[in-house]
């Protein structure tokens, strides 16, 4: 069964820092890029960074570039989002995302995971 399951969401003060993870399983994770959205009340879902199925490229929305870093661990099947300098403008409900790299039609997605950020 495939799954993917998001954690470290949470409510964070303005210029706080969140690592989200997202833990994969019931596929074969090193062949998977991985990708965090997000979707704030009454937005469409936004991609905020994406990585390669070896690691090697990372992007990133210009909303989050320079503030948010997103890594993998093969050995863990997990993806992560280190979130810094959060404002605002970051609350939504997080995403993961995995998508086959040979078949691009193979798509997983997680639950969500709730950002808060408020004072």
């Amino acid at each position: 069964q495939v799954q993917l399951v998001e954690s470290g969401g949470g409510l964070v003060q303005p210029g706080g820092s969140l690592r989200l993870s997202c833990a994969a399983s019931g596929f074969t994770f090193n062949r998977y890029s991985m990708s965090w959205h997000r979707q704030a009340p009454g937005k469409e879902r936004e991609q905020v960074a994406s990585i390669t199925w070896d690691g090697s490229i990372t992007d990133y929305s210009d909303s989050v570039k320079g503030r948010f870093t997103i890594s993998r661990d093969d050995a863990k099947n997990t993806v992560y989002l280190q979130m810094n300098n959060l404002g605002p403008e970051d609350t939504a409900v997080y995403y993961c995302q995995g998508r086959d790299t040979y078949s691009a039609a193979r798509v997983f997605r997680g639950q969500g995971t709730q950002v808060t950020v408020s004072s």
